[in-house]
């Protein structure tokens, strides 16, 4: 894979940089594929009860988060492959409340999300891997906003490594 780099300013909604901004480094194939095995490391160090856990009554469980981390992970891959393919219909927003009431995260053993979030991510990576060259700085609209599909890779990268953060901050 060619080198890259990492997303400038205008390469998605400013929101979007809180996770760019998680993701150390510009070797963005090297970087899922080590997020992998580290995420992985801290997933099944989970107890089946502990997945179940609330830091507050409002607040997702471990299950719904990786499910929301899965989902999003779909949700963003899908459109960074739209783009990178040059179709040019802008997308829809995806509102990670509706996608976590609909999943019931808490009636799927943990042990399946944690291969559901692995299998998602082992289709991520060649994805980018055999993204063809001219296809990076491809853009489309997501929500009214204009996204690269560079920027798509690190923030796929960048939420897994926010929401993981908020978890060893909040739950453990």
């Amino acid at each position: 894979m060619p080198m890259i780099g990492r997303p400038q300013e205008g390469e998605a909604a400013s929101h979007y940089f809180k996770y760019i901004a998680q993701v150390t480094g510009d070797d963005i194939l090297a970087i899922l594929e080590s997020q992998l095995e580290e995420s992985l490391r801290f997933f099944s160090g989970i107890s089946e009860d502990k997945s179940l856990y609330r830091y507050a009554p409002e607040k997702w469980s471990i299950r719904q988060a990786l499910s929301h981390i899965t989902d999003t992970e779909r949700a963003l891959t899908y459109r960074a492959l739209w783009f990178a393919r040059g179709f040019d219909a802008p997308l829809i927003s995806f509102d990670q409340n509706v996608a976590a009431s609909g999943a019931g995260a808490d009636r799927v053993p943990w042990a399946a999300h944690v291969e559901e979030f692995r299998c998602v991510r082992l289709a991520t990576i060649p994805l980018f891997r055999n993204m063809p060259p001219e296809a990076w700085m491809r853009t489309g609209i997501v929500s009214g906003n204009s996204f690269t599909v560079r920027a798509m890779s690190y923030v796929t990268a960048g939420h897994v490594a926010h929401h993981i953060k908020v978890l060893r901050e909040r739950y453990f």
